[in-house]
């Protein structure tokens, strides 16, 4: 175990990864975060947050990986400020309320127009169809093609099926995750 430690610190150094939490107001971003950092959270049992103005930023531990994860407001009075935060980011991982047919265009301009920016070029990218727990929801294919996805061509992106409240695929997320940033160095 010691030299797997030995390995990821060698390729990793002592530098804590940057993560961006993105995506739309009550998209589940801030309940995902909490459920990373306290993952001793039981399953089934609700994480109660309120809308966050500004941002929370954690640092959170994962297969003996750090992360300083920044989950950024997604009110539209917010969004514009997003950019200020993209210098030096290794990851965003953009939440997509799947039971929000209204607003998934929305969503995909806000996703669309951050991906353009340079600061974001090698970013590794994961997407969360979140709320599947919720009847009506979009399916994961569905989420995928109204966000142009398939237009992503040179970037390293997943997309993945995610109930933040149930804490469901949030694991399957972090390792491919995990494993996407510690193969791109």
């Amino acid at each position: 175990m010691g030299g797997l430690l030995s390995y990821f610190k060698s390729l990793f150094g002592s530098r804590e990864m940057r993560i961006l939490i993105l995506g739309l107001d009550g998209a589940g971003k801030t309940t995902i975060l909490y459920r990373q950092v306290s993952p001793e959270i039981l399953v089934g049992e609700v994480v109660t947050t309120i809308p966050t103005i500004g941002f929370n930023v954690e640092q959170v531990t994962y297969k003996n990986l750090k992360f300083q994860v920044w989950d950024l407001g997604g009110q539209t009075s917010i969004r514009p400020y997003w950019r200020c935060y993209y210098s030096n980011t290794d990851a965003v991982i953009y939440v997509v309320d799947s039971a929000d047919r209204d607003r998934i265009g929305i969503s995909k301009q806000e996703l669309v127009s951050m991906l353009e920016e340079e600061e974001l070029r090698g970013a590794v990218l994961v997407v969360l169809a979140n709320k599947q727990d919720l009847s009506g929801a979009m399916s994961v294919a569905e989420v995928h093609q109204a966000l142009g996805l398939d237009a992503l061509r040179a970037r390293t992106f997943q997309i993945f099926k995610t109930s933040a409240t149930k804490g469901e695929g949030l694991d399957t997320a972090m390792e491919w995750l995990a494993n996407a940033l510690t193969n791109k160095k």
